[in-house]
């Protein structure tokens, strides 16, 4: 198959351009010709909160990648659209995440289905943002209804994408993040960041925003501190970083709290998990997270909150806890992942259960939509 991708790839950084990327790969690798479009301005600077958008790594060597897509203009969406439609790939597979994003790429996709020929796919990651605007439900219907099918990765966003648009739409779990590498010794990755290979420590990762609850993981600290015991925030702040400041200064916590305020790069995302007893996502509201199929991929053991599609990704009792979305839950859940064997256990079953995972069946799911849809 002829297939084009649109969305987040090199250089622009996060799990979100890992995931195309890798599903150019999977269906390179069986014999597809994969191109993708990626941006020239994904966001205006003065909307993106956090210090930058891009990586400075070398491009990928193996992907046909083409810097063309401006999400703030207009004319570029009918360029680009009008590009993909002559060019005639068999689908288009979009990345959707934001109603930011749903002029430009619902134009694209209308634009690009036009020759008859081609088909529309999104891999949603969510209907109903975090964080919400008025103008979210009209961006909404007109990006979903240029779609011809839809690959979700939870119950929540399908019952949601169902409000919107009677299109088929498969499930797939979210795949494993692979292209961060293996663990390493815990020895080494503890000697990397700087940290006493002595202690336990607690993980919370990725980009901090005031819906993923690091309030009240910092709040469960409170309550279940122990001798020994550390939690490392590691992640760029997307809210106020005072405010988080402030919590851990007046709750005592300056000395259990390791605060790496920063994006991590790829390369050292395995310290992190290595590290790691148990990583901790303590979020108030969710569909899924990529940070679940990292913590897979490394076997580490999870805590996480029942919202949205967690607890469909991370069974209750065998590779974490799911517990409710308050300080006193998640402080009993630390308790009771550190009962001895507790974490031993944990991290055998995750073996077993990663295997449900893999890019391999993501790309069939979208290759069985595509067959449904032609």
């Amino acid at each position: 198959m002829k297939i084009c991708i649109v969305g987040p790839a090199h250089p622009y950084r996060g799990g979100l351009a890992s995931i195309m990327e890798i599903m150019a790969r999977t269906f390179a690798a069986r014999g597809n010709e994969v191109d993708i479009r990626t941006f020239t301005v994904q966001y205006p600077s003065f909307l993106f909160p956090g210090k930058s958008q891009t990586v400075t790594t070398p491009a990928p060597q193996d992907l046909h990648i083409t810097r063309c897509v401006n999400t703030v203009n207009p004319f570029n969406w009918w360029r680009v659209g009008r590009a993909i439609r002559r060019e005639c790939p068999d689908f288009v597979l979009m990345k959707y995440w934001t109603p930011f994003m749903a002029p430009c790429f619902g134009t694209i996709a209308r634009l690009a289905r036009g020759n008859g020929h081609t088909r529309t796919i999104c891999q949603i990651d969510n209907v109903e943002p975090h964080e919400h605007h008025f103008v979210d439900r009209p961006f909404n219907r007109y990006f979903l209804s240029s779609i011809d099918g839809f690959i979700y990765m939870s119950e929540q966003v399908h019952e949601e994408l169902k409000a919107y648009t009677a299109a088929p739409a498969l499930f797939s779990p979210h795949p494993l993040f692979e292209n961060f590498g293996s663990a390493v010794p815990r020895e080494e990755a503890c000697r990397h960041l700087s940290l006493d290979p002595t202690l336990h420590y607690a993980l919370f990762f990725g980009l901090i925003r005031d819906y993923k609850g690091l309030d009240l993981l910092l709040d469960a600290w409170t309550r279940f501190r122990r001798p020994g015991h550390r939690l490392i925030v590691a992640g760029e702040f997307y809210a106020s970083r005072e405010k988080y400041i402030h919590q851990i200064e007046t709750s005592g916590l300056r000395d259990e709290v390791i605060l790496h305020d920063f994006f991590v790069p790829d390369a050292d995302v395995k310290y992190y998990f290595s590290a790691a007893d148990v990583v901790v996502q303590p979020y108030k509201t969710a569909t899924q997270s990529g940070v679940t199929q990292i913590a897979y991929n490394f076997g580490v053991p999870m805590i996480v909150t029942d919202v949205g599609g967690l607890p469909e990704i991370v069974p209750d009792g065998r590779v974490g806890y799911v517990c409710r979305p308050d300080a006193a839950s998640i402080a009993h859940a630390l308790e009771r992942i550190y009962e001895v064997g507790t974490l031993d256990r944990m991290r055998i079953d995750i073996q077993e259960e990663r295997r449900r995972f893999s890019w391999e069946e993501m790309c069939n799911r979208i290759t069985e939509l595509y067959e449904s849809i032609r």
